[in-house]
């Protein structure tokens, strides 16, 4: 039996989507023999610095969609995130790891809209995966489109009359370690709508979808307009479930969004380019995020504070408004 651990981002679409292609990728490289795999959902915050060395116990250690590891017993990796590396340490460490041609494997594009694909990509070129199924498709297409924000219209993320929209959802608020060992199984065998549609799914999402109800009301309320940025804080009240993509929606003249939440475990300040917007993006957020602790992507990121540090959340946001006004 060989052990398989999966620490991939928690809460997350495009990590529970590059589990499953990982394991995919896993059991075409090790045709009939016997498989275990152990998933386990990380997340961002005050205090969590990357993955614990301690979870890395299988044969095979993979880390997706997610900050990367020096850590040795790590044997494969993926990730789409232009601040996946916090320090020039493990910058170092990766491209040390990707140049090896034994058992670690080590793969990092900034340029992918989701990791799913990347892992599908790599999986075909390099190991002859088969990504044709239907299926395996249709996974791959909603990663990227849900990841990299490439909805038609801003309505389509805030109204989520699509199935798969509310599996989002529902892993964005449930995706954890119980989660994940739940629903990775299923897709190998179910697809994206399938899965999407089932009654468990349904259930999950209906006392969600009230409560998004009521977010894109506190947002309308509390939104500020600041230039080509609206700065919505919302750190006043603790925050259950938080909808993306409503200030593009209620302002879609706007370029750039800051969103100030608070939950029971941290204070978390969300920054984005509005990718409906008709002003071109001249601010890096990952860049903007990095300095103050957090990460993301060009367009997209977030940096999280400990729950006590609502005065401090309250400023940064302030300033990064500014900033991207400008």
């Amino acid at each position: 039996m060989r052990n398989i651990v999966v620490a991939t981002h928690g809460h997350c679409f495009d990590g529970l989507c590059s589990a499953v292609m990982f394991t995919r990728l896993m059991k075409h490289v090790h045709p009939g023999e016997e498989l275990s795999f152990t998933y386990k959902g990380q997340g961002y915050g005050p205090g969590l610095n990357g993955v614990d060395p301690a979870l890395l116990t299988g044969d095979d250690n993979a880390i997706l969609d997610y900050r990367f590891s020096t850590s040795p017993k790590l044997t494969w990796y993926f990730d789409h995130h232009v601040s996946a590396f916090a320090t020039n340490e493990e910058r170092l460490g990766y491209e040390a790891g990707a140049k090896e041609t034994g058992a670690r494997h080590m793969f990092h594009d900034g340029g992918y809209g989701s990791c799913t694909k990347l892992i599908a990509d790599i999986g075909r070129q390099r190991f002859g995966l088969a990504v044709d199924d239907p299926h395996v498709q249709e996974l791959v297409r909603w990663a990227d489109m849900i990841d990299s924000a490439a909805f038609p219209d801003a309505e389509m993320a805030v109204l989520k009359t699509e199935p798969v929209l509310h599996l989002m959802t529902v892993v964005e608020n449930k995706g954890n370690d119980a989660f994940l060992q739940a629903m990775v199984p299923r897709l190998l065998d179910e697809s994206i709508e399938e899965l999407a549609k089932s009654k468990e799914v349904e259930e999950a999402y209906r006392p969600l979808a009230a409560q998004q109800e009521s977010f894109v009301a506190l947002v309308k309320q509390h939104g500020v307009v600041r230039g080509n940025t609206v700065l919505v804080d919302l750190s006043d009240a603790v925050i259950d479930a938080a909808a993306k993509f409503v200030t593009y929606a209620l302002w879609p003249d706007s370029a750039y969004s800051v969103l100030v939440t608070r939950s029971t475990s941290k204070i978390k300040i969300s920054i984005g380019y509005n990718p409906w917007s008709p002003e071109a993006r001249t601010h890096n957020i990952a860049a903007i995020c990095e300095r103050h602790g957090g990460g993301g992507h060009p367009v997209v990121g977030a940096i999280s504070l400990p729950v006590g540090d609502v005065a401090k959340a309250k400023g940064l946001a302030r300033s990064i408004a500014d900033e991207l006004a400008t």
